[in-house]
């Protein structure tokens, strides 16, 4: 199927799930699942920052409009769609990332995934609470709520990763 098909249905999909399923789940001790940044996470990497931010903007200003939530999605998934190539050229290996076009589990390995993908999501949680609460004050719920939501949402788009990203076929 074509590149820009597969992004746009996974776009619409994951606007929706978050928006109409994810966000009106109630977990206990402040755990909100948030998936939608996996859709930033695979996106090509050849696509130009620019771009990738408008998308970004895009996707957590639909669900911002669905959930009434005012920009908090819109702002922390921009944060994430920034700090990606950052992270990226971190901890990858120079010739793996310029020369992968998609980055996932399986094409950039177990470990790598869950360095890079958890710090951005780390990032992405924090600064999504931070602003959601709006209160130094209640800076130990912040770190609580980070770090539930964090770990469930990991958990999560780990799943749906090993559901939906086809692995690559060995040569």
């Amino acid at each position: 199927m074509n590149k820009f098909v597969t992004h746009s249905i996974r776009f619409v999909v994951f606007v929706l799930v978050q928006a109409l399923i994810l966000n009106h789940l109630e977990f206990g001790w402040g755990i909100l699942i948030i998936v939608y940044p996996l859709f930033v996470f695979l996106l090509p990497n050849d696509l130009n920052i620019a771009f990738s931010l408008i998308i970004a903007f895009a996707m957590g200003f639909a669900i911002d409009l669905l959930s009434d939530t005012f920009g908090l999605h819109a702002s922390a998934l921009v944060v994430f769609a920034y700090l990606k190539p950052l992270v990226f050229a971190r901890f990858a290996k120079q010739d793996d990332y310029e020369n992968l076009k998609e980055a996932n589990i399986y094409t950039m390995g177990t470990s790598w995934f869950i360095y890079t993908f958890g710090i951005l999501l780390f990032f992405h949680h924090l600064w999504f609470f931070l602003f959601e609460i709006a209160n130094f004050g209640e800076i130990v719920y912040i770190i609580q709520k980070t770090v539930l939501s964090l770990i469930v949402s990991f958990l999560f788009s780990v799943g749906l990763q090993i559901i939906f990203v086809p692995k690559p076929k060995e040569r």
